[in-house]
């Protein structure tokens, strides 16, 4: 699959920016808000400082609205916002170093997209799905600096639709392979519903599925 079909797909399952779209300029800003608060500080703004920054009266109002589009992962009681997509405070096996501060990635997909998105050094702590092997990947910007155990570690995804909150249904089909062996025998020649990509693809296909969100 090339890249565009891949972003095309992707975009029909979980449209994030049509989503945001479609949003009134201050949700909108207060979304982006979410996204630059986790990749500077390593966590969510508060209430306040969102009501502060972004002269939103009716905060409560405004996370139900980001969480029912799935823009915004909220937390049990709907009430603080724990990340936005790629990113998260939510603990997941894609642990991410960015500017002094560990915070997660949703997937194996989101890992990558960090980086590139915010134009900052990154390094990712991961897992292979199959073997458990540990995956480690540095990056700087959209370059790929080192990854262990080899350059093949590949990206898969098992395509599907999400079941509300995409964090915790779809994302947990995206996964770090530790190479291209493994990679395909967990494909087991399911070309049609699932997908791999080299570190590079993966790369680049985060970067424009992701990198518009901050437009």
């Amino acid at each position: 699959m090339n890249i565009q079909s891949a972003v095309d797909r992707l975009n029909s399952q979980l449209p994030l920016k049509t989503r945001q779209d479609q949003l009134p300029a201050a949700l909108k800003a207060a979304h982006q808000n979410v996204l630059y608060s986790m990749a500077k500080s390593g966590r969510p703004p508060s209430l306040e400082e969102l009501a502060q920054q972004l002269g939103i009266e009716n905060i409560a109002a405004a996370l139900q609205r980001l969480g029912s589009d799935d823009l915004v992962v909220l937390d049990a009681e709907g009430n603080h916002p724990l990340g936005a997509y790629p990113i998260t405070v939510e603990q997941t096996p894609h642990k991410i170093s960015i500017n002094g501060h560990t915070i997660y990635a949703m997937c194996a997909l989101d890992a990558v997209s960090v980086a590139p998105m915010f134009e900052t050094k990154v390094q990712i702590d991961s897992s292979c799905h199959v073997s458990n092997t540990p995956i480690s990947i540095r990056m700087q910007g959209s370059d790929i600096l080192e990854a262990l155990p080899s350059e093949q570690v590949t990206v898969g995804i098992r395509w599907q639709m999400p079941s509300e909150v995409a964090a915790h249904s779809m994302c947990m089909e995206m996964v770090f392979l530790k190479d291209r062996q493994t990679a395909q025998a967990w494909q087991d020649g399911d070309i049609e519903n699932i997908s791999l990509f080299t570190l590079p693809e993966a790369v680049a296909f985060g970067q424009a599925f992701f990198m518009p969100l901050l437009d």
